[in-house]
């Protein structure tokens, strides 16, 4: 159970990497190219998903799926808890990254007083100063699958460094972050009838 609290934190701030980047998240999406993902009709969630591990349903999975079901019905998709032709799951993987960065030492090449700014500098085996950075890498994955076939027709992706702007306001993070990955799901396309 304490466990799940660290990793929950966690959670808050994936998204508040996904909606406070000044750049964004690097957006990745694949669909299966034999699949028209437009002309399915109908969404539902995958039951439990993949983010309730706990056996309980979190915040993060009630924002989730209010973000999702917004994004779907404004591309003309009707949610359906009953018989829907679509399942959406999510995913959320954080890591521990370290970044490594090297540059000249202040003093490298102009002496201890800096006399030489300007004029030479120091051999290449100068001194370099190196700085680490430790971050986290946070990842949210939306998943379509058709529920007949039970494959994956669909896969959104958002990746990028977790910060902690806007761990304030998480509900607004998550809209932010499903928007931007919906951003390139297909329209439903209303088929006409067929003439009798």
């Amino acid at each position: 159970m304490q466990a799940m609290i660290p990793r929950l934190a966690l959670v808050v701030l994936l998204f508040s990497l996904l909606g406070g980047c000044a750049t964004g998240p690097r957006i990745l999406t694949d669909a299966d190219p034999a699949v028209d993902v437009g002309a399915y009709g109908s969404f539902g969630f995958f039951e439990p998903l993949a983010t309730d591990t706990a056996g309980y349903s979190t915040l993060l999975t009630a924002r989730l799926k209010a973000a999702t079901r917004r994004q779907l019905e404004t591309r003309g998709y009707v949610y359906d808890e009953v018989n829907p032709n679509l399942l959406v799951n999510f995913n959320v993987n954080i890591v521990e990254k370290t970044e490594i960065r090297s540059s000249p030492s202040v003093t490298a090449g102009f002496g201890y007083y800096g006399y030489r700014h300007g004029m030479y500098g120091a051999w290449s085996g100068y001194p370099y100063d190196i700085e680490s950075t430790n971050y986290r890498q946070g990842t949210l994955v939306i998943d379509v699958v058709d529920a007949t076939r039970r494959t994956l027709v669909w896969q959104g992706v958002a990746e990028g460094r977790v910060t902690r702007k806007m761990s304030d306001n998480p509900a607004s993070a998550v809209d932010a972050a499903v928007g931007q990955i919906l951003a390139s799901f297909p329209m439903h396309m209303a088929r006409e009838p067929a003439p009798e």
